[in-house]
């Protein structure tokens, strides 16, 4: 994985374009892009989605196709607003749509945000990531509708699983 536009989105479309294009160069098979949070705030669909569209113009020129993964920070975002980004990140094709870098001040996934992106683009698969830290916060965000979890306490989490059996 590779990540474009990090922290806060902010970097220009060009930039993102050339950022990716360099990373999958180098061997990257997924790309994470961070949304634009100005963008996402300002409700700007036509930006964003421009936005999107170019990066993932890029991955989909490499074949086999390269992932991308649309982190928008759900933490730090109105419901209005996830389901604003998630709409938008589904209409351009976007693969995955993921909660947070884990770098944001407002906090990384929730359940009830996982819930709400996943229904509100039934046609993207969810990434939960940022403070999953337990066997149980794991089960919440599958159940929630996360088909991946980015955790960097995953031998912890497993090691509670099997505590378990």
């Amino acid at each position: 994985d590779a990540v474009a536009g990090f922290p806060f989105g902010a970097d220009t479309t060009a930039t993102k374009v050339a950022d990716t294009k360099e990373m999958i160069a180098a061997g990257a098979d997924e790309i994470d892009m961070v949304a634009d949070l100005a963008a996402i705030i300002d409700g700007d669909r036509k930006y964003l989605a421009n936005d999107l569209a170019a990066v993932l113009k890029v991955c989909r020129v490499f074949r086999p196709a390269v992932t991308l993964k649309v982190i928008i920070e759900s933490a730090a975002l109105t419901d209005e607003q996830i389901i604003f980004v998630c709409q938008t990140a589904q209409e351009v094709g976007a693969d995955f749509i993921k909660t947070a870098t884990g770098f944001n001040p407002a906090g990384g996934a929730k359940a009830e945000d996982v819930r709400l992106m996943a229904q509100s683009a039934p046609g993207c698969r969810i990434k939960a990531a940022g403070g999953i830290k337990t066997a149980q916060q794991a089960i919440e965000m599958i159940a929630a509708g996360a088909v991946r979890l980015g955790t960097s306490a995953s031998v912890q989490i497993v090691d509670q699983f099997a505590e378990k059996e």
